[in-house]
């Protein structure tokens, strides 16, 4: 049997990248899947291609109407909600004294009120039906240690950690496992963008901080997005009900704790 056979998920921030694999993995193991993201037509055509087990959902994580519609659309179509993953963030960077108010709110308000929110309307969700569920929010090994130039994401997915295990000691009551993942450095079309990033402020060749960091990983190499769905499709199955208030590194060894 699919270990997650029948189960209604929610993955913020799906239409391409992590959450879409993690969306995929999730149709593979026999979930109905809502691909929210704020890009209605991009969530819809990756819908198409996951099947029939896949649906679009328009999501703002920064506007607490769209959070509410989105769930009440979960409902509307499959009559329940299991599992959700909160996927959708910001990246920016800047040394210290470049940082703006701008950067600092945007990246607040999708990263750790975005994930707060949503897991909120969620969570108060799962307590109505009254048979537990699932949440796993996404941190960073960037929320375990400060980066010179990373100072706000940092602290935005440190918070996030935090909030996962306060969220997670409050909603074990409910039968509300509320988990994490910490990835590290993964390939992809974020990373491509944190490159140009670096590349600005470090003065280096475009290419060249994504080659190091994937050097520098004990593993070898940078992760893949595939690399994470192994562990978001444990914390969503039953094989995780004595997990609670934790985030697991999956970062190739980047970060031991």
């Amino acid at each position: 049997m699919k270990r997650l056979e029948g189960k209604s998920a929610l993955v913020t921030g799906s239409a391409r990248g992590i959450g879409r694999s993690f969306a995929q993995a999730y149709v593979n193991e026999g979930a109905t899947v809502a691909i929210a993201d704020i890009n209605l037509e991009r969530a819809r055509a990756t819908a198409a291609e996951l099947g029939p087990n896949a649906y679009a959902v328009k999501m703002d994580v920064t506007d607490q109407a769209s959070i509410d519609d989105a769930i009440a659309a979960v409902i509307s179509q499959t009559g329940k909600l299991d599992i959700l993953i909160n996927n959708a963030a910001l990246f920016d960077l800047a040394p210290i004294v470049d940082i703006t108010r701008d950067s600092f709110e945007r990246l607040f308000s999708i990263n750790v009120a975005g994930t707060l929110f949503t897991l909120q309307a969620a969570a108060r969700q799962m307590i109505r039906q009254g048979h537990g569920g699932k949440i796993i929010n996404m941190a960073s090994q960037a929320g375990r240690r400060g980066e010179a130039l990373v100072g706000v994401y940092c602290a935005t997915k440190a918070a996030v950690i935090s909030l996962t295990q306060s969220a997670g000691l409050d909603l074990i009551k409910h039968g509300i496992n509320v988990n994490a993942i910490a990835p590290g450095v993964v390939d992809g079309e974020h990373w491509d963008g944190v490159d140009a990033m670096f590349a600005q402020y470090e003065n280096r060749p475009l290419g060249e901080k994504k080659r190091l960091v994937g050097q520098e990983v004990p593993f070898g190499r940078m992760g893949t997005a595939d690399d994470l769905t192994g562990m978001a499709i444990f914390l969503a199955s039953s094989e995780s009900e004595y997990v609670v208030a934790q985030t697991y590194n999956v970062d190739g060894g980047n970060w031991m704790s």
